[in-house]
């Protein structure tokens, strides 16, 4: 195991996050495996209780964990999934090591923080490092490891000294350490004793960094740079510019370009690691991909505005997995995102007597927006104005994204304005309101506050007759869990998971996402919301539980209580945004159509490679020289399906993929389910059983259908060919 530690020296909030990111990232594009561990120094066993405004937003993990923010950045640059072990604390640490005590494991000696916590944390380190963290389920080949705060303050002490011993202990040429500091300039002049004296307080309990990254307004000056690594008796090349950039997705480019990756070989003897073909070319592609999508954003000009009402605005790292997953999305609407920060209160009725101006300047921004998103969020203060916005995007069809509370935001004012029930509000607000339409889970501990939140991935099921749903048409991916059958969720080995509602619809994907609330709506109302428009078209295992809500007849109007932004990529954005994003744009069609075509996600071997969604499994298909072939009349489309049914047709055990032509578009996928009945099924492209005679249906993508019996195609008279 190779380790690359990441520390900061000086001030904190200088970038530790991104740097640590950026060099895992440079890693993959390797075709290395890594993964990332996150030390934070204080006390807390966990983020979940620390308020966003001190300490920025709460990252949830797969696992349920409540994280530190910078988790989040690792999830985000080198798409692995982490667990709650992934994150570190002193109170965590403590704990463990009390643990331990209290069960006798130390035999009676005297307890002490070295070497007993210091021991604990670096085998604590090591088991965790090796475990599998992305698609290859492979212990990883690099760990990085993040040393939160700055290196000299008491609470870090602890932390550096398991480093320095870390370093011995995994050995000559597989441990690195990158040291962060920050390059002020004063009066034009770049100043360096900061950067001199954050290397003295590193070096005097022991620890002597390889790299040294400068974080700057402006690029270093070779003057800066030689003046550096003389005082620091390091070399010129081992002095990292780090400078400001307009995106925090250039930072792994500006590292390339500096000659991080030969540095990082050359001190820890990359060369020697074995690394299959198949994950170096991934790499290469993961990388090509980065760069060019990074680089297009230079060459747009257009900009989509979202306004985002937030109850902490004083913090912006409160909503920093909101604000990237708006980035990322907004990217793949060949957008810039110009994101307006509204504070709630400022829309409220009150705010327009006590303080107008304020009143006025927000109602201004909010109208002048391309789109409105809640987000989530605790208490009462501000949620009148939530629910203003909320009634103004629903009347005036602007495009409207609700997370967690902004999803019960949009459930009680569409009860109030909708429904007539005057009173609506949700138990967090008024305890005793006579119209509670958002309750209290019944399964939540209402003494404990800690971890004891509905948390974690979970599933939601798209309902019966959701086909409508613009939410659901962009989910053509699913998560691995596996398909439904028999009205039983299965996961990929096939072991029987949750049983599922009546109502499920079992041809629909079922989608998996991050959750982190107390709250719901409560199923005693949701028959008449329903009744009114309000549909909620995706549920939990149960059919209990609303998961989404849309209005239909609306540009964009979407509630969800689960957190999509935990699981958004810069590569892969997360679908409740992407859709937000492009009905703000105005290019939702565009984005859709996009989706339901074959598209380049993955590439194997250098060939791009699709995806379709298959009652909830993912499946590659590849497909023929046909692609992009159009047919310009209904008898040459014949010819061609004529062609095609000729081909041996296996036996229904047996599982085949062939290129079915689309009427309209030149190209269909096929999906043969091994024990389907013949006919087409809602979300496939194809079924077929049989034994030697060719049994099929396809539904072509302009709703068309096109059946084949024995070797003669039937084209539906709905089907529509291009004439041009």
């Amino acid at each position: 195991m190779k380790y690359v530690l990441v520390s900061g020296g000086g001030m904190s909030g200088i970038g530790k996050g991104i740097i640590a990111s950026s060099t895992g990232l440079l890693l993959k594009t390797r075709g290395l495996k890594v993964t990332a561990i996150k030390i934070d120094p204080y006390l807390n066993l966990d983020a979940g209780l620390m308020s966003p405004l001190e300490h920025g937003e709460v990252f949830v993990l797969d696992d349920g964990g409540e994280v530190d923010l910078d988790l989040g950045n690792y999830e985000r640059y080198l798409n692995i999934t982490l667990t709650r072990e992934n994150n570190i604390t002193t109170g965590k640490m403590y704990q463990h090591v009390i643990e331990k005590e209290r069960r006798g494991d130390y035999l009676g000696k005297t307890v002490q923080v070295v070497p007993h916590l210091t021991d604990a944390t670096q085998d604590w380190i090591e088991r965790v490092a090796r475990i599998p963290v992305d698609d290859t389920n492979e212990v990883p080949d690099v760990c990085i490891i993040e040393l939160g705060g700055t290196v000299g303050d008491i609470e870090s002490a602890p932390y550096v000294e398991v480093m320095r011993q870390l370093r011995t202990r995994a050995g000559k040429h597989s441990f690195l350490h990158i040291h962060v500091t920050y390059v002020p300039v004063i009066h034009g002049e770049q100043k360096t004793k900061p950067t001199q004296q954050a290397i003295r307080d590193v070096r005097s309990p022991g620890l002597n960094p390889d790299l040294i990254a400068c974080r700057c307004s402006s690029p270093l000056e070779k003057s800066t740079t030689d003046k550096i690594a003389m005082f620091c008796q390091v070399e010129p090349e081992q002095v990292v510019a780090v400078h400001d950039v307009s995106s925090t997705y250039e930072v792994p480019l500006l590292l390339e370009n500096q000659g991080l990756l030969p540095l990082l070989q050359k001190i820890l003897r990359l060369d020697g690691l074995t690394i299959s073909p198949s994950l170096v070319q991934k790499g290469a592609n993961i990388w090509a991909t980065w760069k060019s999508l990074t680089g297009s954003q230079k060459h747009v000009h257009e900009y989509v505005t979202i306004a985002l009402i937030d109850k902490y605005t004083k913090q912006p790292d409160s909503y920093l997995s909101v604000i990237r997953s708006l980035e990322h999305a907004a990217m793949a609407c060949s957008r810039k995102l110009r994101l307006i920060h509204i504070d709630p209160e400022c829309l409220e009725v009150a705010f327009s007597i006590s303080s107008t101006a304020k009143y006025h300047k927000a109602w201004h921004e909010l109208c002048g927006a391309d789109g409105i998103l809640v987000p989530g969020g605790f208490g009462h203060r501000g949620t009148e104005g939530m629910i203003n916005a909320a009634k103004w995007a629903r009347e005036e069809k602007k495009p409207y994204l609700g997370i967690c509370l902004g999803m019960q935001i949009a459930v009680i004012e569409f009860a109030r304005n909708v429904c007539g029930f005057l009173n609506a509000a949700s138990v967090e607000l008024v305890e005793t309101t006579p119209e509670p339409v958002i309750v209290f889970m019944p399964e939540i501990d209402a003494t404990k506050m800690g971890g004891t939140m509905r948390l974690g991935l979970r599933g939601t099921h798209f309902q019966i007759g959701s086909e409508w749903s613009k939410l659901r048409g962009l989910y053509v991916k699913a998560h691995p869990e596996g398909p439904a059958i028999n009205g039983v969720s299965h996961k990929s080995n096939g072991e029987p998971a949750t049983p599922l509602s009546p109502t499920a619809c079992l041809d629909a994907p079922t989608i998996f996402e991050r959750h982190r609330h107390r709250y719901e709506v409560n199923p005693s109302y949701v028959e008449r919301l329903s009744s009114n428009g309000l549909s909620f078209i995706g549920k939990d295992d149960s059919g209990e539980r609303m998961e989404v809500l849309e209005l239909k007849d609306h540009p964009w109007f979407v509630g969800v209580q689960f957190h999509p932004e935990y699981l958004s990529r810069v590569l892969e954005p997360s679908k409740p945004y992407l859709g937000f994003v492009a009905a703000s744009a105005g290019c939702l069609d565009e984005i859709t159509s996009k989706m339901g075509r074959p598209r380049s996600v993955s590439m194997a071997n250098g060939v791009d490679m699709y995806d379709s969604l298959v009652n909830g499994i993912d499946r590659n298909d590849e497909f023929d020289g046909s692609e992009g072939k159009t047919w310009t009349s209904e008898a040459d489309l014949r010819t061609e399906v004529n062609n095609l049914v000729q081909k041996e047709v296996p036996t229904s055990s047996e599982a085949t993929r062939e290129t079915i032509p689309d009427s309209a578009e030149g190209l269909l996928k096929e999906d043969v389910l091994p024990s389907a009945p013949t006919g087409f099924h809602e979300g496939t492209s194809l079924a077929r059983t049989g034994g030697n005679t060719p049994s099929a249906a396809w539904r072509c993508r302009n709703g068309a259908s096109l059946h084949v019996n024995g070797s003669q195609p039937i084209i539906s008279a709905s089907t529509t060919v291009d004439e041009r």
